[in-house]
């Protein structure tokens, strides 16, 4: 049912930290790095199916070798096709001499992604073209072998025109403005800078230059560079790096909001975006994986020795609060608690629009995603359910028969599979009007498991964004078994101010909740507010974003969450829907008892945890007023 959300991407870092031997002779092959990273990457594809890339580096390299590899894809499943890319040599290698296969010195030699240090990312577009240069890993090339970077992330700033002046002022000439060239030639510059400060150093040591080239290796302070890099990143991000000669970092912005876990043994470390991804791959108990802590670096240095170090002071926890709703896989042990508290939490809301009748309501859910949410509602009503019966027994009196007792006793809640989603449904036809009909069967519908007119319907979902899904398709598809109300249960709050870390959510005028508002301004002659908070919006352009201020909260002011979510339930309800239908909202008290670590709730509240936020929300509303169907960032 959820509007599709691009959203989040996925990052994969590993470092094997003994020689390709070693793997070779204990699990019997020199491609463990390898298939650990396709594993990696295979458990998050969740996170990004717009692209995918892998780099490797080689460490301990004679001059004239290949050090650096790099392949990326945007076929249709890209993490198949590329290491299928990767796969195809080997398996061309192995029937024309598969001795070779196991000769580490040689594969290290002439084969590619045969290194000690790999690198991959999962794309999800959030802006632009998806095309193969936008997919990470990003390379910045060099002749020396500790002024290359490979870089990819899980990650979006705010203040892409402020770093990129910045960049101007150094003398440098990016060859695009995005966040991603943007980021890679801030660390460039200052690794670059790293790089001229040893060199001085040790030529007036009198070390010779190709001993210098080794002398920066062993003593490059990656900390310095990430420090006056990253300085002035508005924005959440995870970062991964890896250096020409085999320093490897992981980088996470100080309020948290992107996530980023790893493990370490004696044989391996490894970063991922994801705990139980590593506790897949690994055979992990959940307590192994820790949680890099905001504001610091993982650092891999090139002689193995792994540190955390704090880079930014941190700031106010705003952990993104859609990883435990939606983005993550539900397969973590937190995650799962949470998505089940989510769906406990809404109960009472849930029996007030049915108005208690558990027994004349069907429940179900739609998407998949949102079932781990459904268990958890089943069993608050459950609860409440048991909660009558037994008042109910009471009520029989000091001698009630076995037969009322029984009766009384059998009564459940009841769960159905109201809908299945057809995967091979796909139209052809792009113009709107003539699509909906098609949209309308995306799903098929479960037939005779209502009484018409009598039943009650109530589906669960993760979310509602824009609510195209339940206007086009579920509230047709569903009145067709002529229920007598559908009740829609979003297990997250209304969505009401866009995002500007990393998910697709960044005009005001995709959100149903905004929609709503402005609806309900309108008809009560409120207009004016709308008109006050444009002229607002624009008076703060110019300012420092520092000082900036959310003014689009006051379109919310005047109503309460439900006669919003009332305005919602009018705007979605097709004109052919007979049935009565009621949209019910999670509220954000509730959603912090379920995610209590997780208190990045900027898309509900739009308490955003950076300055670069409230621009971003105030520029949205003057695209959105301006009639500008363009990002805000």
């Amino acid at each position: 049912m959820s509007d599709a959300i691009q959203h989040e991407c996925g990052i994969a870092l590993l470092r094997l930290k003994k020689d390709l031997s070693f793997y070779l002779e204990k699990y019997g092959t020199a491609f463990y790095g390898l298939n650990k990273m396709q594993l990696l990457m295979e458990k998050q594809h969740n996170r990004g199916q717009d692209g995918a890339g892998i780099a490797n580096i080689k460490l301990n390299m004679h001059p004239g070798e290949r050090y650096i590899s790099r392949a990326r894809s945007i076929d249709t499943n890209p993490i198949q096709d590329l290491f299928g890319q990767i796969g195809a040599k080997f398996n061309q290698l192995a029937l024309e001499s598969p001795e070779k296969l196991k000769d580490v010195a040689y594969l290290k030699k002439h084969a590619g992604f045969t290194g000690e240090v790999f690198l991959g990312h999962l794309r999800y577009g959030t802006f632009g073209r998806n095309s193969i240069e936008s997919c990470h890993p990003f390379l910045r090339q060099n002749n020396w072998m500790t002024r290359n970077l490979v870089l990819a992330g899980n990650f979006n700033l705010t203040n892409v025109d402020e770093l990129f002046d910045s960049l101007l002022a150094i003398g440098q000439h990016p060859k695009e403005k995005s966040d991603t060239v943007t980021v890679l030639e801030k660390i460039g510059h200052f690794l670059d800078v790293e790089n001229d400060r040893l060199y001085a150093k040790f030529k007036s040591e009198g070390f010779s230059k190709p001993e210098i080239s080794t002398k920066i290796g062993e003593h490059l302070d990656l900390v310095s560079v990430l420090q006056k890099s990253s300085n002035k990143w508005d924005g959440g991000y995870a970062m991964a790096g890896l250096i020409g000669h085999g320093d490897a970092f992981v980088l996470r912005d100080p309020a948290g909001i992107r996530p980023a876990f790893y493990y370490e043994d004696e044989e391996v470390v490894v970063v991922a975006s994801e705990r139980p991804v590593i506790q897949t791959v690994f055979n992990l108990k959940e307590h192994q994986v820790k949680e890099l802590e905001p504001g610091c670096a993982l650092l891999i240095p090139k002689e193995g020795k792994v540190s955390e170090k704090q880079i930014l002071p941190q700031l106010t926890l705003k952990k993104c609060s859609f990883e435990r709703i939606y983005f993550s896989r539900g397969s973590d042990a937190d995650i799962y608690k949470e998505r089940k508290n989510l769906g406990r939490n809404i109960v009472p809301q849930v029996m007030d629009a049915i108005d208690g009748d558990i027994e004349n309501t069907v429940f179900s859910f739609i998407p998949n995603t949102a079932e781990v949410s459904f268990y958890g509602m089943m069993k608050g009503v459950e609860d409440f359910h048991n909660l009558e019966k037994a008042n109910a027994i009471l009520e029989l009196g000091p001698n009630p028969s076995s037969e009322a007792i029984t009766k009384i006793i059998e009564g459940r809640a009841r769960i159905e599979k109201i809908a299945i989603k057809d995967a091979k449904l796909r139209t052809f036809i792009t113009q709107d009007d003539s699509r909906d009909d098609l949209v309308t069967h995306v799903y098929d519908i479960t037939y005779g498991c209502i009484v018409p007119h009598i039943d009650n319907i109530v589906v669960i979902d993760d979310s509602i964004v824009r609510g195209t899904t339940l206007k086009k398709s579920i509230l047709r598809m569903l009145s067709r078994l002529e229920p007598k109300r559908i009740i829609i249960i979003s297990s997250a709050p209304q969505i009401r101010y866009p995002d500007c870390y990393g998910i697709d959510m960044a005009k005001m005028g995709d959100f149903i909740a905004f929609e709503a508002a402005i609806s309900l301004l309108k008809e009560r002659n409120l207009e004016h507010i709308i008109e006050e908070v444009y002229q607002a919006c624009l008076d703060q352009l110019l300012i420092p974003k520092e000082a900036v201020k959310n003014e689009v909260k006051r379109i919310y002011e005047p109503f309460t969450d439900e006669e919003i979510s009332d305005r919602i339930a009018l705007l979605l309800r097709p004109k052919e829907v007979n049935s009565e239908v009621k949209i019910v909202f999670q509220t954000v008290d509730n959603l912090h008892k379920a995610c209590p670590g997780h208190t990045g709730d900027w898309y509900f509240t739009g308490d955003y945890p950076t300055p670069g936020g409230n621009k971003v929300v105030n520029k949205s509303f003057i695209n959105w007023k301006e009639n500008r169907n363009e990002r805000a960032y």
